[in-house]
């Protein structure tokens, strides 16, 4: 007989509880924004809800994201495991799952300004609209870029009660890493996306990944150097730069044969190119 605890087990796995990589990934950028809106030094409060918020929105986007691929996920060997995809939890607990973990993030967002409340709501539909964009577009991976890059502007916004230039460069710069990496992500699938008629920017680009995703990043780099200049960010920031530039160029290595589990662990790499830019950024600021 199931007990509560297996009940929640099946809710944590359902969450990705078990699986931070993608909370690292969403949290860095979050983070960069915090300490430039901050000059260095983020609001305590608005730091603690922005990292819970990181968490609780990102569980959310995996809740919604299985039940939306509910019918396809029984289908892709990665995902056929999944709580819903396995009959482990039903779709109606899902959306209710969803529902309490947006209205505690939701409530976090209460103590922030207006401005941030007013903010949220955008942030919130693009989350949640976000899992369904790949039945009609090959470019959900820009929309999830959108989607979880929109905690930058949110940062701005409660810290400094404005979203300035370089707060929407910077924006710039993370919906383009996240189009990125989840291309990396999807390249992994693209044999049973093409089965079951999945769109992605994987499929899109084809032959060409490898020279697109590179010009992104280039074009990533060129973007955090111009907000490295607007802020007048000292050295370790561009040390930082220059470090994420070295990794960047080790994941167009790892993606170069087109090789499924080196295509993830380009994904998965991405966790450090965020930290190193986020090291710089603090480091910049301490000298």
């Amino acid at each position: 007989m199931e007990t509560l605890k297996d009940r929640f087990h099946q809710y944590w796995l359902l969450a990705r509880f078990d699986k931070p990589i993608g909370i690292l990934i969403l949290l860095w950028p979050t983070l960069w924004a915090l300490w430039i809106a901050g000059n260095g030094h983020p609001d305590t409060l608005v730091l603690t809800v922005f990292v819970a918020g990181v968490v609780l929105m990102r569980a959310a986007g995996c809740v919604i994201n299985d039940y939306a691929d509910k019918d396809f996920d029984p289908h892709v060997d990665r995902t056929k495991l999944r709580p819903i995809a396995a009959g482990k939890v039903t779709p109606r607990e899902a959306l209710i799952v969803f529902a309490v973990l947006c209205l505690t993030a939701f409530g976090l967002v209460l103590t922030m300004n207006w401005y941030t409340i007013a903010l949220s709501f955008i942030g919130a539909f693009l989350a949640a609209s976000y899992p369904f964009m790949k039945r009609f577009t090959h470019l959900p991976q820009a929309y999830l870029g959108a989607a979880f890059g929109f905690a930058v502007p949110m940062a701005f916004a409660a810290q400094t009660n404005e979203i300035p230039l370089v707060g929407w460069i910077l924006y710039l710069a993370v919906l383009l890493w996240a189009l990125v990496y989840d291309t990396m992500y999807a390249m992994v699938d693209i044999d049973d996306d093409l089965k079951i008629g999945v769109k992605s920017t994987a499929i899109l680009f084809g032959k060409r990944v490898r020279e697109i995703t590179g010009g992104l990043q280039i074009v990533i780099l060129g973007l955090l150097i111009t907000v490295g200049v607007m802020q007048q960010l000292s050295w370790p920031y561009y040390g930082g730069l220059l470090a994420a530039s070295v990794l960047a160029v080790y994941q167009q290595k790892l993606i170069f044969h087109f090789d499924k589990p080196n295509c993830f662990k380009a994904f998965l790499n991405n966790n450090w190119f965020g930290l190193v830019v986020f090291v710089g950024i603090v480091l910049a600021y301490g000298l």
